[in-house]
């Protein structure tokens, strides 16, 4: 029997799509930082990251301990800095780092990202952020990762989302690396770094292929070492230092 019901089209919603509405659904809060409160903590430092997908340029984390009292930062909005505008997050810049305790910024560049990884050199940056602080933390709120810091800690996996706290640190990190980013790309010309913040954009992919990387590029990040000249180089010389002629004939013995 055949339906008269009109169908209906399917859509396809990608993962990225999916998480970034998951995301907006969460409520940023000082709920956390109660919930540590209660057990005795005092000084609670929120630590983020920003720049761990980018093609070019730093890590950069932050870490900040606020008051007690956030109401004025949740009034204004306060959240996950992906999840505001340029202006919204410079304005809030100004009002976490004028009524922090403390707030600390640090950067890990290119060459420790290819020479460590980029979770390792995330890790070091947020580390140094810690460290950088002018009053000593009794416990850090991070986003989604531990620290090896002697502080206790809690990972908070969304925390950007979820905690204040973080969601400060965030909005640092990611004002600072932003002008980080305009300020290079009088440096660096031609790869558009001011408008995509050193990420893999197709005007991005685009300008690397035609240019190839600079002295600032992730060279071991696909998309850059794709298109940087010496990658083949540097492979073909690795492939001639570990094997001679005689270990690739058939029947050679390896020892």
């Amino acid at each position: 029997m055949t339906s008269n019901r009109p169908m209906r089209a399917s859509k396809t919603v990608t993962a990225a799509t999916a998480k970034q509405r998951m995301l907006k659904m969460l409520v940023c809060s000082d709920a956390p930082e109660q919930a540590l409160r209660y057990h005795g903590y005092c000084r609670i430092a929120g630590v983020d990251e920003v720049g761990r997908g980018a093609l070019f340029g730093p890590v950069v984390a932050a870490a900040v301990i606020l008051p007690e009292c956030m109401d004025e930062l949740a009034a204004a909005g306060l959240k996950d800095s992906k999840q505001l505008t340029r202006e919204e997050r410079e304005d809030l810049d100004l009002k976490i780092r004028g009524m922090a305790l403390s707030f600390s910024v640090a950067e890990v560049d290119a060459e420790t990202i290819d020479r460590v990884n980029i979770y390792q050199a995330s890790r070091m940056a947020m580390l140094q952020a810690v460290m950088g602080l002018a009053v000593e933390p009794d416990h850090l709120l991070i986003d989604a990762m531990r620290l090896d810091h002697p502080c206790h800690q809690t990972k908070l996996i969304y925390g950007d989302a979820l905690s204040l706290s973080i969601a400060a640190a965030s909005v640092i990190a990611k004002v600072h690396r932003d002008a980080l980013m305009r300020e290079l790309d009088a440096m660096h010309p031609g790869y558009g770094l001011a408008s995509h913040k050193g990420y893999g954009t197709p005007e991005h992919r685009r300008a690397l292929v035609e240019q190839g990387p600079s002295v600032l590029h992730r060279r071991t990040f696909a998309p850059v070492r794709a298109v940087d000249p010496d990658a083949a180089l540097e492979e073909q010389v690795l492939s001639d230092f570990l094997f001679e002629d005689s270990d690739l004939e058939e029947g050679a013995e390896w020892v």
